[in-house]
Parts: structure tokens; C-alpha cells; sequence
């Protein structure tokens, strides 16, 4: 078994390079600053394919595989882990989850505008009071004859804001029952369904986090995304190539770290030469290199079993809890090699050690992983 890159996967980092040194570069300290989402930049990305790389052309996407997935995502974030965060989220949940469970009318009215980028998609599953404990979710749709009414709120979604439709699992039975939670697909505008709280984060500060809010919010039961019940299912499902989604962000941040220190290490002198000739520096970097390489080769084994329709639950959370873990580690050896300049922000690795932590929360924490992975192996 190999996965070396393929020309086509070559193709799409060159263009993402050339992209990313044109369009992403040059601004984004100044974003991550201020906090802005740059949805200029999506609507950039969506003419080249990239929000929708996973969806087939006849909704307007690209009809790729996972493995140019990974290439996407993971060198959006050798440069900023904010985009990769935002190319990620809108691709794997939103617009995927709307792909795989929605109906054929609720296809043909999102997907084109999701997969070109025309639109923003947002993913709501987490409360202030349910991360891990879904199942508890206070977020709650009554049926009110051929509709629903929404009541709750979501919180730590991105493009809660921006987001021009959203996939929100809402609770329609009683706490921790069996099958208690359905999927919808609301449109920004509804009467009731309003963006709350904008999170001030320590990284990944270009992309958006919003709470959604919901307040005797209507919508009609064609706007349910498969049968009622079935949303925690679902969920799980989005969630298996979600975790690949967050572990090709984790080895983007990562290589891009590591690529910044092995540059800065050539250049940097000391004693009357470059650091990079210094034991200590060296085994950092090859510690580097060993932990991404074993990183990425879990996430294309997690990737190659999806495609194979084969079951890769736990896969997925060994490459999501893998490398989450050593683009923490990597950043803080590259904040480390950088000395004093990699706790500034004139140079890249502090925004790199800033924006990995986020890789070992969102989408399931390593503790969440190492649960899948127990029970998996434990059953």
C-alpha cells in the first residue's frame, strides 16, 4: 500500500500555493487581528472547485476523491489555519451533510450555490451544555402539523454568522432517548433564526464562531434532511470524514511549522554558524518530520478505507487524535526553534502554535477520540 501523491494532487498544490501567496499571504495577519472572515477569499475559492471538491459535478462540484480533499485542506493550512479551518467546515459538514442525507429538491436548491462557493454553509450540532453529550441537547423542534418550531440555541459554529444555510440537529424527543434527534437545513433570513455571540479566540481567529439562536423559528418539514431520528446517525457519519477534515487541518498547521523552522534554522546563526547545525535543532526537526509522516500516512489509511465503503470509525479517530496531537507538539518545537522571534507575530510560528490547539478540541476532543478508538478495539 502507497499513498504518494498523484499529478493531479501535485496540480491542486500549485494552484493552492499560487492562490494562497496571492490571496491569503498578504492579509492575513491583518484578519486574524481583527477577527475578519474574509468571504471574499471563499467566493475566490468556490471558482476553483474548492468548496465543493467532494461533491459531483452535476451539483456543481468538483467530483474529487478524499485524497485531493486532504491535499486541499492541509495546504490551505500550511499558510493559514483560519481558511483551512473555514474550507473544511463548509465542505465536510454543512454541504456534505446536506449531500448525503438531504432530498432531492433540498439538493438542487443548496448544493450548486455550497459547492461554487455562491453561498457560505454552517454546521450546528454542539450547545453551551452538550459538547460530547449530544444526546442532552436543549435545542428542541416540535412538529406543528406539515412544520416545525425551533427553540434553542447553538454554540461554537462556524460561520454562525456569514453562513447562508445552516444544518442544524435539533432534539425531537425526550433527553437521552432512543433516536431523539433530527436534521434540518435552514436558510439565513428565517424569522426567528438569528446569529447571537461572536467568540473572541485565541487562534484560528479568521475564522468565524458564532452561537445561533433560535426563537419560535418556523420552517417547513421539506427542510428536514432525512427521517426523523435519524440526525445523531447522521451525525456520526458527517463526523467520520470530519475527522479526516480536522486532521489534514492539524498536518497542514504542522508542515507548515515545520517548513518555517527548518528555513528559519538554515538562516538563523549562531556561535558563527546556522542552528541548523546544532544537534538540538536537528533532532527537534527530525522529531518533526517522524511525527507528520505517521500522521499523514493514518489519515490516508482512514481516507482509503471511506472510498472503499469499508468501516474506518476508528481510523478516523486515531488520524483526527494522531494529528491533532503532533501539530500541537510540532508548533511548539517551531515556537521553541524561533526562540524569542517565535513568540512574536513578525514571524509565523506563533500564529501556527496559536491556531493547532483547536485541532485537538473541535469536531471531538483527543479524549472523544481515545473513546472511539477504546470501544472500537473493546466491543
Amino acid at each position: 500500500m502507497h499513498f504518494n501523491n498523484t499529478d493531479l494532487q501535485n496540480e491542486i498544490s500549485a494552484m493552492i500555493r499560487d492562490f494562497a501567496d496571492k490571496n491569503i499571504r498578504p492579509k492575513m495577519m491583518e484578519w486574524d487581528e481583527s477577527q475578519e472572515f474574509p468571504v471574499e477569499v471563499f467566493k475566490k475559492l468556490g471558482e476553483l472547485g474548492l468548496m465543493g471538491v467532494l461533491i459531483p459535478t452535476e451539483y456543481g462540484g468538483s467530483g474529487l476523491t478524499y485524497f485531493e480533499y486532504i491535499t486541499v485542506v492541509s495546504e490551505i493550512a500550511k499558510v493559514c489555519g483560519s481558511i483551512g479551518l473555514s474550507v473544511a467546515a463548509h465542505n465536510s459538514l454543512c454541504t456534505n451533510h446536506i449531500y448525503k442525507f438531504g432530498s432531492a429538491e433540498i439538493k438542487k436548491n443548496y448544493l450548486p450555490k455550497l459547492a461554487t462557493g455562491e453561498w457560505i454553509g454552517a454546521w450546528g450540532l454542539t450547545e453551551a451544555n452538550t459538547g460530547s453529550d449530544a444526546g442532552n441537547m436543549q435545542c428542541v423542534a416540535v412538529r406543528d402539523g406539515d412544520d416545525w418550531v425551533i427553540n434553542g440555541t447553538k454554540n461554537w459554529i462556524t460561520h454562525g454568522k456569514s453562513g447562508d444555510v445552516a444544518v442544524v440537529l435539533c432534539r425531537t424527543a425526550e433527553p437521552r432517548s432512543k433516536n431523539n434527534i433530527t436534521a434540518f437545513a435552514i436558510e439565513k433570513g428565517t424569522p426567528g433564526f438569528s446569529a447571537g455571540k461572536k467568540e473572541n479566540k485565541l487562534g484560528m481567529r479568521a475564522s468565524e464562531t458564532c452561537e445561533l439562536v433560535f426563537d419560535n423559528c418556523r420552517i417547513s418539514d421539506k427542510q428536514r434532511l432525512g427521517e426523523i431520528g435519524e440526525g445523531f446517525k447522521q451525525a456520526m457519519i458527517i463526523l467520520d470524514g470530519g475527522r479526516i477534515s480536522i486532521a489534514s487541518l492539524a498536518l497542514g498547521i504542522a508542515k507548515g511549522a515545520m517548513e518555517a523552522s527548518i528555513k528559519y534554522a538554515k538562516e538563523r546563526e549562531q556561535f558563527d554558524q546556522p542552528i541548523a547545525n546544532f544537534q538540538a535543532i536537528q533532532w527537534k526537526i527530525a522529531d518533526m518530520a517522524t511525527q507528520i509522516e505517521a500522521a499523514e500516512l493514518l489519515i490516508y489509511q482512514s481516507a482509503d478505507k471511506l472510498m472503499r465503503g469499508e468501516p474506518m470509525t476508528k481510523e478516523s479517530a486515531m488520524a483526527k487524535y494522531m494529528a491533532s496531537e503532533v501539530s500541537v507538539k510540532v508548533a511548539t518545537e517551531a515556537v521553541q526553534i524561533f526562540g524569542g522571534y517565535g513568540y512574536t507575530k513578525d514571524f509565523p510560528v506563533e500564529k501556527y502554535y496559536r491556531d493547532s490547539k483547536l485541532c485537538t478540541i473541535g469536531e471531538g476532543t483527543s479524549e472523544i477520540q481515545k473513546l472511539v478508538i477504546a470501544r472500537d478495539l473493546l466491543k
